[in-house]
This record gives structure tokens, C-alpha cells and sequence, in this order.
């Protein structure tokens, strides 16, 4: 097992790693929407659903891996009326990353750390 760190994304902010690989594959904790290099989040759901994307595509390829290797993701959203906006940034993020979609779960949430609206957690496996 190997804890999988980059700058690229945000640090934990808590008793946990970025992501760990074991064997093939790679589980990403959450990624929430914080700019690894200012610390902070947008307001719009459109940015902080691409920001969380991009903290994981950064995690997955400093692990060796690329998007195109995301077999599933798990998207926890605070209000569930953002779905149609965050299924328009996901689309156009893994038709440009990928060319293809994993398989994915979406649920709403009462609450996510820092107030955010949206946190994303990924598992990729080398093919």
C-alpha cells in the first residue's frame, strides 16, 4: 500500500491522505473544492464541481494514472437541485479527460466540511 500526496491538490485537512493505491488501484479521499493554491472556494457550483474534478484528476495522475482510468466516483452534493449543473461541468470534464464515464453515485447531503457544496471521491485501476 502506498499514500499517494501531491501540492497540486489541497492537503487533508484532517487524519487522512490524499489517496492510497494498493495493487492496481487507486481510492481518492473527497476532494472538496478548495484552489490548492490559494486555500480558497467559489460560491458557483459550476466552479467548485470543476475544482473538485481537478483535485482528483491531479491525485490520480500524481499516482501514475489518468482520468481515462477512473472506473467510479462517488459525488456528494449539498442540495440536489444543483444535479443538472453538476452533471454539465462532469460531462464536459470526462469527454475532455477521458472520452468515456465512469460509473458514479450522487447524493445529497445535509452538510460537507468548510460549508462546501460539493465533494468528490474517486477509485481508478490501471487497465
Amino acid at each position: 500500500m502506498n499514500i499517494i500526496s501531491t501540492k497540486q491538490a489541497p492537503a487533508a485537512i484532517g487524519p487522512y491522505v490524499q489517496a492510497i493505491s494498493t495493487g492496481s488501484m487507486v481510492f481518492t479521499s473527497g476532494q472538496l473544492p478548495v484552489d490548492p493554491e490559494t486555500g480558497l472556494m467559489s460560491e458557483a457550483i459550476e466552479v467548485q464541481a470543476y475544482q473538485s474534478l481537478e483535485n482528483v484528476r491531479a491525485i490520480i495522475e500524481a499516482s501514475g494514472l489518468a482520468v481515462k482510468d477512473i472506473v467510479k466516483t462517488t459525488v456528494f452534493v449539498k442540495d440536489l437541485n444543483d444535479f443538472a449543473a453538476v452533471n454539465a461541468v462532469y460531462e464536459a470534464f470526462f469527454t475532455k479527460h477521458a472520452g468515456a464515464f465512469p460509473a458514479r453515485s450522487c447524493v445529497e447531503v445535509a452538510r460537507l466540511p468548510k460549508d462546501a457544496k460539493i465533494e468528490i471521491e474517486a477509485l481508478a485501476v490501471l487497465s
